[in-house]
Parts: C-alpha cells; sequence; structure tokens
C-alpha cells in the first residue's frame, strides 16, 4: 500500500467526531428555536364580564342557562347573542339564579 493510499483509508480523530459536533449544534438550534417561539406567543385570556348568571325558560318549556349581558333586547324582542349564534328568547321568563 503507498503512502497517499494509507493516508486516504485512515480517519483523523477531528473527522470521527464531526457529524457529533453538527448533532449537538442541531440539537441547540432546534432549542433555541422552540424558546425563541414560546416567547413570540403570547395567549392573552379574554375574560370580559358576562355578568348575573339567569335562567330563561321558554314558552315551550326549554330552559337556557345563560349569563345577564348576553341577553339584549332589541325592537322588542329578547335575543341571546352568544359569540356565534344569535338566538331568539321573545315570550321567555328571565329567573336570576345560580346555576352550575
Amino acid at each position: 500500500m503507498e503512502q497517499t493510499e494509507q493516508n486516504l483509508t485512515v480517519l483523523k480523530p477531528y473527522y470521527k467526531s464531526g457529524p457529533f459536533y453538527l448533532l449537538l449544534l442541531l440539537i441547540a438550534v432546534l432549542i433555541g428555536l422552540y424558546f425563541y417561539s414560546q416567547a413570540l406567543i403570547q395567549v392573552e385570556k379574554h375574560n370580559p364580564d358576562l355578568g348575573e348568571k339567569v335562567i330563561v325558560t321558554l314558552p315551550a318549556g326549554k330552559t337556557i342557562l345563560t349569563y345577564e349581558n348576553l341577553i339584549v333586547e332589541e325592537d322588542g324582542k329578547l335575543l341571546y347573542k352568544g359569540e356565534n349564534s344569535t338566538l331568539d328568547l321573545t315570550g321567555g321568563v328571565v329567573v336570576y339564579q345560580e346555576w352550575e
């Protein structure tokens, strides 16, 4: 075997540890990006004043458990205005009572 062939087949010690350091660097970058993204994302709790708990009894006999500030009166109608829907509660009886 010639001298050049021996040099090519034998790995030097710092070549053996290269992939290990690359893996450690990749893990450190991923951990850094994780903490950076957690610092950017801040979830604020939406805590509106919903008012007192009420029970609305409809003429059909069904009951709706809701909060006082979600019930509004528009054009002589009693309406429930939730986050995604609006219900007509006209003719219902509103009772201020605790419920769970």
